[in-house]
């Protein structure tokens, strides 16, 4: 029951990005048949307008056009790019790989990072790198996204020549915007796993096992670190929107060919059903990710029981 619960928020949640962006991106702009048409390049757009309204079906009443969409939407009938006339949902799919490629690997690197750091933090010999450790979290999470990938490129590409400016051939071109992405979603995983480490070094029965003569390690290993990680599986998958929305920056900031810079180009041309496509798949996947969250934290925490809140 707490699972069905759960999925029906979940539907919640993306029935609503639809709603929302239908009503900002249809009723409160403007009229969208005239974002179609550039008033510089056509005198009189009076009847093209028109034309248009009633090929996109735009002159019927709102909650007629609601409809269509909804029942499109959930036949996985995004509409087409009022751009360039193409299926909505093909655009996203020959783009959607690079970016998948890259969050997934900025996901990992995050993962990685957070773990490094918090174990850093708390087991080190030298108690003022263990401090300064445990400090980079707060700097990281303040850190605009384009300036840890400026920086990057001008020290890795520009200065030492490892990785490729801008682009996205080959290999190497995926691990600069991969840490740029990562950074800012380790940042938030990293405080949490390095305040939750702490405080179960701190705990009575760590306390015990090290009188009986268990290792800090052997502890982190056995009892600690899969403590402290629980809580910080459900900030991983908050933070996966974050992700997708960093790629936005990051997919320009490289040059990149993906989601994100078909979004910054959809929202530059005014292009709005597929801005749309974009915003309901994004909840889809922010859904699915936070779903599987759900699916796994019972299994990690027998304490936590399918069916009680």
């Amino acid at each position: 029951m707490r699972l069905l619960g759960r999925v029906g928020q979940y539907v919640l949640v993306v029935w609503l990005a639809f709603t929302l962006s239908f009503f900002l991106l249809y009723v409160l702009p403007s009229d969208a048949a005239s974002l179609m048409v550039d008033p510089t390049q056509v005198g009189d757009n009076t009847e093209t307008v028109e034309r248009l309204r009633e090929f996109y079906g735009l002159d019927h009443s709102v909650w007629h056009q609601y409809a269509d969409k909804l029942v499109g939407m959930l036949h996985g009938d995004f509409g087409v790019s009022y751009r360039t006339g193409q299926d909505a949902w093909s655009m996203i799919s020959a783009v959607l790989p690079n970016t998948t490629l890259l969050a997934g690997l900025a996901l990992v690197l995050a993962v990685l990072l957070a773990l490094g750091v918090a174990l850093l933090s708390v087991q080190t010999a030298f108690p003022r790198l263990g401090g300064l450790a445990s400090a980079i979290p707060s700097v990281a999470v303040s850190v605009p996204v384009f300036l840890v990938g400026l920086l990057l490129i001008h020290l890795f590409a520009m200065r030492l020549g490892w990785f490729p400016v801008i682009g996205g051939d080959g290999p190497s071109s995926l691990v600069l915007p991969a840490i740029t992405l990562a950074v800012p979603v380790a940042a938030p995983i990293a405080q949490l796993l390095v305040r939750n480490l702490s405080r179960e070094l701190a705990a009575p029965y760590v306390t015990v096992l090290r009188a009986q003569g268990a290792s800090t390690m052997w502890i982190l290993r056995r009892n600690a670190l899969k403590n402290a990680c629980l809580p910080a599986l459900t900030i991983a998958g908050l933070t996966f929107g974050q992700l997708l929305a960093g790629t936005v920056i990051v997919e320009t900031v490289f040059s990149r060919t993906g989601l994100g810079r078909l979004t910054e180009t959809a929202v530059r041309n005014q292009d709005i059903a597929l801005i749309q496509a974009i915003v309901v798949l994004g909840a889809v996947v922010f859904s699915l990710v936070n779903l599987a969250v759900d699916v796994v934290y019972p299994i990690l925490d027998p304490r936590v029981k399918v069916g009680h809140a």
